[in-house]
């Protein structure tokens, strides 16, 4: 599950990262974002030699739980085989952290997953945005486009990130962990 904000005004901003993880994981899959279920855009594809379901909520990103929850029930995934993909004001911009479980660390789309499934036990990958420079708020500064400098960054993680998400379903957790939470590796 990648989170985001739908409609073209929030395409391109930091906020939307796990909407472009799982866009760069389906167009390396071949897969279609094309159903709409449960307030997601969804599709099916192969990783490796698994079955996976790839999907965007429509719900807005505080909101995101409305849709991962029934998707989650409707497919009988198990929270340990969920991973939620998401921006990250803690992480330096372009760094990834992948985790078995935690808290929401103040992101309240991760709070509105956690919520509808009553568990915090998914794993996590999370895309480092950075903090705001003085003045600009932490919503603005999470639902603006990145500088050029900043994108080229944020689009190496992006690359990253979805490596790292197919490498959780085809080595585990353990194994993508190892490879990408120090946000240095690049290419497969």
């Amino acid at each position: 599950m990648g989170l985001g904000n739908p409609g073209r005004e929030y395409a391109a901003t930091r906020h939307n990262l796990g909407f472009l993880v799982v866009d760069t994981l389906a167009a390396t899959c071949g897969a279609g974002l094309d159903k709409k279920l449960f307030q997601a855009l969804f599709g099916n594809a192969v990783i490796g030699r698994q079955k996976v379901v790839l999907a965007k909520p429509q719900t807005y990103m505080n909101l995101s739980g409305q849709a991962v929850g029934p998707l989650v029930s409707w497919y009988k995934i198990a929270p340990e085989d969920l991973l939620v993909v998401s921006d990250d004001f803690d992480l330096p911009p372009g760094r990834l952290r992948l985790r078995p479980y935690g808290g929401s660390g103040g992101h309240k789309g991760l709070a509105s997953v956690t919520e509808v499934l009553g568990t915090d036990r998914f794993a996590r990958l999370r895309i480092g945005i950075g903090r705001p420079p003085f003045p600009i708020e932490a919503a603005d500064w999470a639902l603006g486009t990145p500088a050029p400098g900043e994108r080229e960054e944020i689009d190496a993680a992006v690359k990253n990130a979805a490596l790292a998400a197919a490498e959780f379903v085809t080595g585990g957790l353990v194994r993508a962990m190892n490879l990408y939470n120090t946000g240095t590796r690049e290419g497969g």
